[in-house]
């Protein structure tokens, strides 16, 4: 997994170069920040527990697309199924304080598989919309992120233990490489992690041929 090397002193530049403009994000012109920020409403926090059409928005700055029969299931039809496990969730914590194995029966990962069921949605359009509601508490998983950090089969509860392995030191080191970024506070370790596992493989060609999405 992506914790020494990548994430060693110095690492950061090598990854974004000036990290201050590269976590304004890592895509082409900056999109990638707008998954963070983006409402059209300015009541983000008023829809904590229900996807809107914002977070539909948000997840196309991550270069991905809700199919238009997902996105009326999403906003309409199974709208309220989805946000009962929203709700089931609870408020949105760090992934770190997470003390036992989660598996099915745990909120986010039922709500994972709900999505999933959705037609054309699969792992990486799922993990999105979920990391757009609790940004702090649920990994995004891609092609690439992945394969940097061999977790192509399984990924959450890996990152999870990463992140509470020696006394939680990775975490402890994601939040002083936001710190030295100047980044907002409002920018979640996991966010931070991301973006450096991504920047690290799509450097070293990760990514190509490998498609688990359906």
């Amino acid at each position: 997994m992506l914790v020494d090397e990548e994430l060693a002193p110095g690492a950061p530049a090598r990854a974004y170069g000036d990290w201050r403009s590269a976590l304004d994000f890592a895509g082409p012109g900056g999109e990638d920040a707008h998954f963070d920020s983006w409402s059209s409403t300015g009541d983000r926090p008023g829809e904590v527990d229900r996807f809107t059409a914002d977070d539909l928005v948000a997840v196309s700055f991550l270069s991905v697309q809700i199919p238009p029969m997902a996105a009326r299931a999403i906003l309409d039809t199974e709208t309220e199924a989805l946000s009962a496990l929203l709700r089931a969730i609870g408020p949105d914590r760090d992934l770190v304080d997470e003390p036992d194995l989660l598996a099915p029966g745990w909120p986010a990962w039922d709500l994972e598989t709900a999505l999933w069921a959705l037609p054309g949605i699969g792992r990486t359009k799922a993990t999105k919309l979920i990391a757009r509601k609790r940004p702090w508490l649920y990994p995004i998983w891609d092609s690439v992120v992945s394969q940097v950090l061999g977790t192509v089969r399984s990924h959450l509860n890996p990152v999870r233990e990463a992140l509470r392995a020696d006394e939680a030191a990775l975490h402890h080191r994601l939040l002083s490489i936001r710190e030295g970024a100047g980044l907002s506070d409002e920018i979640s370790v996991l966010r931070v992690f991301d973006v450096i596992a991504w920047m690290d493989g799509k450097n070293r060609g990760f990514g190509e041929g490998l498609d688990l999405e359906r």
